[in-house]
């Protein structure tokens, strides 16, 4: 069954998190953006849904879809 919860690469404290939507925790905290951003592709991937990453201000960097895009584009 499909999961729809989008999920989110977040600053937390000095280290970053995965996060997914719909829930006011963190998922799993990590030491580097990279290992956080590699482990939340995956659940994006497994969701079905999408990725989102923040930079280390707050602002959201990048957006990445793993689930059924209405959109008809390569990439």
């Amino acid at each position: 069954m499909k999961n729809n919860k989008n999920v989110f690469v977040v600053k937390h404290g000095d280290d970053w998190a995965t996060k997914t939507s719909g829930s006011n925790r963190v998922s799993k905290v990590f030491d580097t953006q990279k290992e956080a951003i590699a482990v939340g592709r995956q659940q994006a991937i497994k969701n079905q849904s999408e990725l989102t990453i923040q930079n280390k201000h707050g602002q959201f960097r990048e957006k990445n879809s793993y689930g059924n895009d209405p959109k008809n584009i390569k990439g």
